[in-house]
Order: structure tokens, then C-alpha cells, then sequence
């Protein structure tokens, strides 16, 4: 199974926490991100957006780590446009006022707690 995961910059190390894991139970990271410098000149926000963009086409699960930027509710666009499957993970629930309406629609599914939680809820912890 191929995965990508969108977070914030901030969250750097709990993604590759999280995509470690993964990889160690044979799933695929279509795009790590993570390896990145934050991109200001347009030649690598192209080249970074396209690689993201791709990756979202390529995985079968999405993963949304928060709290997540702009970029990344982007990304989960593309993903709920796609049928991906989709998760959401927060340590703390996410206040009402803090919510976006695609988090609730169909195919998103919201965990809250600790990271390692929140990895066997998905089977791989």
C-alpha cells in the first residue's frame, strides 16, 4: 500500500516518525517532503508542487498530520477529489472553530491522541 503524508514544517519529525513506521510494515511513501528546504523562488515551488501533486495521485492512503498548513488542506483536496483514503490525526480534537467541513465528509476518518495511537488505529503499530 503507497502512502503520502501532508503536514506543517513544524511537524518535520513526527512525519517521519509516522512514515517510518509505515515503511517498516512494507507500505510505500510516494513523496517525502521532508527532505526539503521551505521553497520561496518559483522554479522549486513548481518543482516541489508537482512532486507533492503527484504523490497525492500516486498513494492509496493520505494521511493529514496537524495542525497542517495551507499547502497540505491543498493536498487533501486533491486526495478527497481522487476517492483517496484519508486520515486526519490530531493529538488534541480539533475545535469547532478550527474545523474545516472536509473533514467530515464521507471517506475521512479523524483520530485523536498519541501518534502511536493513532498508528494502530491504521494497522500499523
Amino acid at each position: 500500500m503507497r502512502f503520502y503524508i501532508a503536514s506543517s514544517f513544524q511537524n518535520k519529525d513526527m512525519v517521519r516518525y509516522a512514515s517510518q513506521k509505515l515503511i517498516a510494515k512494507g507500505f510505500t511513501h510516494t513523496y517525502d517532503w521532508t527532505m526539503n528546504q521551505r521553497a520561496t523562488e518559483p522554479e522549486s515551488l513548481y518543482a516541489i508542487g508537482e512532486q507533492e501533486k503527484n504523490a497525492v495521485q500516486n498513494c492509496d492512503v493520505f494521511i493529514m498530520l496537524m495542525p497542517a498548513g495551507k499547502s497540505s488542506h491543498v493536498e487533501l483536496g486533491i486526495a478527497l477529489g481522487l476517492g483517496k483514503l484519508v486520515y486526519i490525526y490530531s493529538p488534541e480534537e480539533i475545535a469547532p472553530s478550527d474545523d474545516s467541513t472536509f473533514y467530515y465528509v464521507d471517506g475521512v476518518t479523524r483520530i485523536y491522541g498519541e501518534i502511536d495511537h493513532f498508528l494502530s488505529m491504521i494497522g500499523v503499530v
